[in-house]
């Protein structure tokens, strides 16, 4: 035994629909939605799903899915045009993505790898190699990111190995786990599997989750097991229309963030994945989003806004403006919509 829970059964469209989460005259469209990207859920975020449209809506099919936009892309991020060798993406100079599959515990609809993920399983262990000598062979690089995917689905015994491969790069000195697993497959989150992320002397954790709903009894005690742990908790979010798209939706998720002692990191903008445009709103809408909550939460409960500029060109802030150039002065909006001035240093 690897510390791995048990396999998942298969879910189908007719589990959907004796669920009442899906409705029977839909199936055969729904099917078709399957087909092409592929459904996955746990026991945990289907018993969630029933009880909330917020969950729901993330993790059930829908023919919104086969409508194709303009704007739509293959690689909305640009991890291909970034990739020296196969499942590793170089963007940023300093940090590397490591994609160590391609499998998750649950397919988001609105996923940006979903042309890629659960397609294909683990990194094959030839292209891992050629991955991690280039890791080492790049002493610029300081900060491994393991995605996929989701890497906590590896068993703890892949996980050690790995960790202790990057630990023995010296000029390693983070390495970070985006995941959604703590929260949508807890079971996973063993003793195990927290001996294995801490070979690593620094280690972060970055959960992905979306709405409140989705932070069970069992999702809250595996987030306190790595944090009694010491095992840093970040959390990034997208922002989804008709999941969170309103400050009282976001307010709740963050501020059961910030208790569970999980920092709110990315406020993600939707990105351009093909299938997923019902999900997208305005960059407009998330800037009155993000300015209500800033007169509303403290500065710890605060993600910062981003858009991944499509075609792989990095990250940026989006959020709302509160300085305008006056001069030699600033106009400074308040969180109330109040406008006060001020004025930079002379220079002497």
């Amino acid at each position: 035994m690897d510390g791995s829970p048990p396999p998942r059964p298969a879910l189908s469209i007719a589990d959907l629909v004796a669920d009442g989460l899906a409705d029977a005259e839909q199936a055969p469209v729904l099917e078709q939605v399957v087909q092409d990207f592929r459904l996955r859920l746990t026991p945990q975020m289907r018993a969630a799903s029933a009880l909330s449209d917020g969950v729901a809506r993330q993790f059930v099919p829908s023919a919104a899915e086969l409508i194709q936009r303009p704007e739509d892309s293959l690689d909305p991020i640009g991890d291909d045009v970034h990739a020296p060798v196969p499942g590793l993406t170089h963007r940023y100079p300093d940090r590397v993505i490591l994609h160590v599959t391609k499998t998750c515990e649950v397919y988001c609809r609105f996923c940006f790898r979903r042309e890629t993920v659960g397609d294909t399983g683990h990194l094959p262990p030839d292209q891992l190699e050629a991955a991690l000598d280039y890791i080492a062979q790049t002493p610029a690089i300081w900060e491994v990111i393991l995605t996929g995917g989701d890497p906590l689905v590896l068993s703890p015994r892949r996980i050690a190995d790995l960790m202790a491969r990057l630990t023995a790069i010296a000029h390693v000195g983070v390495i970070r786990l985006h995941t959604r697993v703590p929260v949508v497959a807890p079971d996973r989150i063993t003793d195990a599997l927290i001996a294995a992320l801490r070979l690593h002397p620094s280690v972060w954790v970055v959960v992905h989750t979306n709405h409140a709903d989705e932070l069970t009894h069992e999702a809250r005690a595996a987030l306190a097991r790595l944090a009694d742990a010491g095992v840093p908790l970040l959390a990034q979010t997208v922002l989804l229309r008709e999941v969170n798209d309103n400050a009282n939706a976001l307010e709740d998720l963050f501020c059961a963030l910030i208790r569970l002692r999980v920092k709110p990191y990315y406020l993600h903008h939707c990105d351009l994945a093909r299938g997923a445009g019902h999900f997208r709103t305005t960059i407009a809408a998330g800037q009155a989003i993000m300015t209500a909550l800033r007169g509303r939460l403290s500065g710890t409960c605060l993600p910062t806004y981003v858009l991944d500029i499509p075609g792989g060109f990095g990250k940026v802030p989006i959020g709302p403006d509160y300085l305008l150039a006056d001069g030699q002065s600033w106009r400074v909006t308040d969180p109330n919509g109040q406008i006060h001035r001020y004025d930079d240093p002379v220079k002497s």
